[in-house]
């Protein structure tokens, strides 16, 4: 019999699915299984040893970790206290392992052995940090002594916090504090991961909506990044299985053995740094007559990342018995829509996004600051409305400016530009803060990179503005040629031109080995300006 839940508190929601399906299998990673019972269990055990550690309501608990079941334990232990899990990116060296701890203010660290020294280089000189605990021995030590029980701890409700880092691709990682309820809704489907019923209105409406017949779930990011997060929280609460792939690269191979293993339904992937390869790794199987076994699986989505249409319709011709659904949202704003295209349905378009499905409040709001109306042609900033985060953590000035007030209600600028075509779709162009102004004219990255990933010579790429006496800022692509490619500017620009303005075609091309991208697939901008500019622009 399932708990009625009091709030949308995490935690209280958490232990309403352990106790309606303790005996369902809850999460796989690697050779690590628990069952719902299990990691209710390791969670309060967990969360008994943080609190006789001192652990509490507020405190800031950092999770230095690649993918394993301890990440979910740890998550689930703090939010049982009411204290805040900090994402931390693991592949972060001290100095920016410093700098995030501080910005956090985290007052532990839960952390592997392979990272072990790297903390320690960054904790040996503060008193900030009051312990680490490492997974392994000590951690099993550490759970095993004590009490399995549920802890109890007064207050505990919607109005406690979760904060999410963002990757920091393009300046230093920022903490977006949210609300329990808030997030819950914008984040996590509020009960509905599918995103077809609907959200619950009320707690205890939601041990209605544990499914009777689980779905197995693959998210191939890592934890540490907000959507794969969100979507394994929104199926665990849901009674259903969540498998994640260990630590380390990605292997492409591994991923679709793991489909076949655990009869995966649903598989989600992070742009074309994640898709591209796993669709790579499925044509080198079938030349090599060792066809992957797949047919659990009937839905593939995209989240995180920009998908080129390219990569869209290859999906399409290599799959074409899956759904396939592109997402758009971001940490600010949650979950903001999708694209879904059933088996047989409409193919992908020169567009990078058209999000025809909003889940929440969205408008398009011109430079005159009116909102776009549809079919005109206009671009202007998205704005998302609904459940919001509070701010960003210790940044005042920085939620002033992106959370604004607009006819008495509160919207987010997320910072993406777009146009409303004439049946009220938003076609996402890509980021304002990428744009490049090339002679007066505003190019938007994302849409010039979708077009040359369609290009045979162009494996990955990005595109960037470096510093030019007439256009200002020129056009610049840095491409990963495909194997065995030679790409030249000349072909790469014929090939744009057919399909964007002139003027979007790059004026330089940067022919690097592979594209430096985070470990959730996230574009490193900053990267490529600099590997652009120090190849363009005379000594």
């Amino acid at each position: 019999m399932a708990t009625v839940p009091r709030t949308f508190n995490m935690a209280d929601v958490w232990e309403m699915a352990a106790d309606a399906v303790p005996e369902r299998e809850a999460l796989v990673v690697g050779e690590q299984r628990r069952t719902y019972a299990q990691l209710e269990e390791r969670a309060n055990r967990l969360a008994h040893h943080l609190a006789a550690r001192g652990i509490g309501p507020g405190d800031h608990v950092a999770l230095y970790l690649e993918n394993c079941a301890e990440y979910v334990e740890a998550m689930l232990a703090t939010w049982k206290l009411r204290a805040v899990p900090i994402n931390v990116n693991h592949r972060y060296v001290a100095g920016e392992l410093a700098y995030l701890l501080d910005n956090s203010d985290s007052v532990a660290v839960l952390t592997q052995p392979s990272l072990l020294g790297t903390v320690e280089s960054v904790v040996a000189g503060t008193d900030d940090i009051r312990f680490v605990l490492v997974t392994g021995d000590d951690y099993e030590a550490a759970l095993a002594a004590a009490s399995p029980e549920r802890p109890v701890v007064p207050g505990r409700g919607d109005d406690d916090h979760y904060i999410i880092y963002t990757g920091g691709t393009t300046g230093m990682p920022k903490g977006v504090v949210w609300r329990h309820a808030d997030a819950f809704f914008a984040c996590i489907g509020g009960g509905d991961p599918t995103r077809l019923e609907g959200p619950v209105q009320r707690p205890e409406e939601l041990p209605d909506r544990i499914t009777e017949q689980p779905v197995c779930y693959l998210p191939v990011a890592p934890l540490m990044h907000a959507a794969a997060q969100w979507t394994s929280l929104s199926w665990l609460f849901q009674g259903s299985k969540v498998v994640l792939m260990p630590g380390g690269p990605l292997d492409p191979d591994a991923v679709w053995r793991t489909v076949g293993a655990e009869s995966v339904n649903l598989l989600t992937v992070v742009g074309d740094a994640v898709a591209r390869p796993l669709l790579d790794a499925w044509d080198r199987a079938v030349a090599e007559g060792r066809p992957y076994d797949i047919s659990s699986l009937y839905s593939i989505s995209n989240g995180g990342a920009p998908m080129a249409p390219t990569t869209r319709e290859r999906i399409f011709a290599t799959l074409p018995q899956l759904i396939v659904t592109d997402g758009f949202g971001s940490s600010e704003a949650g979950t903001q829509g999708a694209m879904r295209v059933e088996p047989g349905g409409r193919r992908g378009d020169a567009k990078l996004v058209r999000f025809d499905q909003p889940t929440k409040p969205t408008i398009v709001v011109g430079p005159d600051g009116r909102e776009v109306e549809p079919g005109s042609g206009r671009v202007g900033q998205v704005l998302a409305g609904g459940h919001l985060p509070l701010g960003y953590y210790n940044d005042p000035e920085k939620t002033a400016a992106t959370f604004v007030e607009r006819d008495g209600q509160r919207w987010l600028i997320t910072g993406d530009m777009a146009t409303v075509t004439a049946d009220g779709a938003i076609e996402l162009l890509g980021r304002g803060s990428q744009s490049i102004n090339t002679g007066g004219e505003k190019v938007f990255p994302e849409e010039v990179e979708g077009v040359l990933k369609g290009h045979a010579d162009v494996y990955d790429c990005l595109v960037v503005g470096v510093p030019d006496e007439r256009w200002g800022s020129a056009v610049t692509a840095v491409v990963q040629p495909a194997p065995g490619a030679s790409p030249t500017l000349e072909a790469l620009v014929a090939h744009c031109k057919r399909s964007l303005a002139g003027y979007k075609a790059p004026k330089h091309l940067v022919v690097v080995d592979r594209i430096v991208r985070s470990p959730s697939g996230k574009a490193d901008y900053r990267w490529a300006r600099e590997v652009a500019e120090k190849a363009v622009t005379p000594a």
